[in-house]
């Protein structure tokens, strides 16, 4: 099926074969086909699922929002052949981890595991880590004070938030750097770089074993020497029927540890490309000395983090006149969904004063970023440490990974005036 937008037909979307300068400015080709269809069909092929992309605002908040969509292409594929597999099958450590992530579980279990960690990241929890946020924002600054040049993604954005989520779960601090690299190298077997990548799932596969025995043997400790730590908290917390595995304990401190980071450093990187082009922006969020909440969430939505979500159809349905089988894959565009005119007035504009208004940067429904309020606490600190220090600078090189799902900077150079 084609569509037609401003007079031009476009060919079936696809989430592959973009280039660099598309992956890192997407909003132009998401506009177009938001303007054709918020809904459109992927191209058809002899195997896989049937594909659906979503585009627009409501739609997506509908999928998302919907029993009628789950995280499991087994269920939705039951009674058939061959489901299509979350991991491909060799890969046992990576399919382990990843059946047991709270993102791919569905309720019962996915809201019992939920109830559990919702502790850990109440909003009282996240307020008494403000100050440790800060300190370690501003020792990481102190590291790069004297740099005339530097990378801010391997100085600032990617460490800050692993730093903070090595703490919540009690990693001692000579691990941070090795759990870092596992947890960029398990995020090799993401979709979009998976697809471009032959060993993507041996390399993910190989992360997933060496993170698995370390949080395994920490877990064993922590039963015997409990602290006031996420490990300790999972180790003695009872969840539905009775304690949690020793697969979903390893499995959820691995989950957290990954996405925990990935989507703050995006915030944290793309927060800073978008205000380098917008002086007047630049220097009203310095003149206010600090980043208020509406800035955050604006920030969030105007360059999404996580730029696509998938569900499956659980039943057939219909969606913005289209038929959605049973067994369809649904490919939810959080970042379309963001720049959505029907829903944001001037979206594609930065207005930190922005009102307060229901964006999916961090998801919908049950499956609504845990982390959130951590995530924001993280923005605003940690970028309002960063524009204290940086002074003048500018933009000297910027590199994105092939990625549609985690999209964010992987390099950003900036030298100081």
């Amino acid at each position: 099926m084609t569509y037609t937008a401003s007079g031009v037909t476009l060919p079936p979307f696809d989430l592959k074969g973009w280039t660099a300068e598309q992956v890192a400015d997407p909003y132009p080709i998401f506009r177009r086909y938001r303007e054709a269809s918020p809904v459109h069909r992927g191209a058809a092929g002899a195997a896989g699922p049937e594909t659906f992309y979503v585009f627009g605002h409501d739609e997506v908040a509908a999928v998302l929002s919907s029993q009628a969509y789950g995280r499991s292409a087994r269920v939705a594929n039951e009674g058939r052949a061959r489901p299509p597999e979350l991991v491909p099958s060799g890969h046992v450590a990576l399919r382990t981890m990843v059946e047991n992530w709270l993102v791919f579980l569905d309720p019962p279990r996915h809201t019992e595991l939920r109830s559990v960690l919702n502790r850990e990241f109440s909003p009282n929890v996240v307020s008494r880590l403000r100050g440790r946020i800060a300190a370690l924002a501003t020792t990481l600054l102190d590291t790069v004070a004297e740099s005339r040049e530097f990378d801010l993604v391997e100085s600032f954005s990617a460490p800050l938030p692993i730093l903070v989520i090595s703490e919540l779960l009690g990693v001692p601090a000579e691990h941070w750097d090795w759990l870092r690299s596992q947890a960029v190298a398990l995020q090799e077997a993401s979709s979009s770089r998976a697809a471009v990548r032959k060993d993507a799932h041996q390399v993910a596969d190989a992360a997933a074993r060496e993170l698995g025995a370390y949080f395994a043997e920490l877990a064993t400790r922590r039963r015997t020497e409990p602290g006031d730590d996420l490990v300790s908290l999972l180790v003695t917390s009872e969840a539905g029927a009775g304690s949690l595995t020793e697969e979903e304990i390893v499995s959820t401190c691995v989950h957290l540890m990954t996405a925990g980071h990935e989507t703050t450093t995006n915030v944290l990187s793309k927060s800073l490309l978008a205000l380098a082009v917008r002086p007047v922006s630049l220097a009203r969020l310095r003149a206010a000395g600090q980043i208020p909440a509406t800035a955050v969430e604006e920030l969030v939505r105007f360059d999404s983090p996580v730029q696509s979500v998938s569900r499956w159809a659980y039943r057939d349905e219909r969606l913005a006149g289209h038929d959605i089988p049973r067994g369809s894959k649904i490919v939810a565009m959080l970042g379309a969904a963001n720049r959505d005119p029907g829903r944001f007035d001037d979206p594609d504009a930065l207005v930190l004063d922005r009102p307060l208004g229901r964006n999916v940067g961090f998801g919908l429904g049950i499956h609504y970023c845990l982390g959130a309020t951590l995530a924001r606490a993280e923005i605003e600190i940690g970028l309002g440490a960063l524009l204290r220090s940086l002074g003048d600078f500018a933009v000297t090189g910027v590199d994105y990974p092939d990625d549609m799902v985690f999209h964010g900077p992987s390099r950003l150079t900036l030298r100081r005036s």
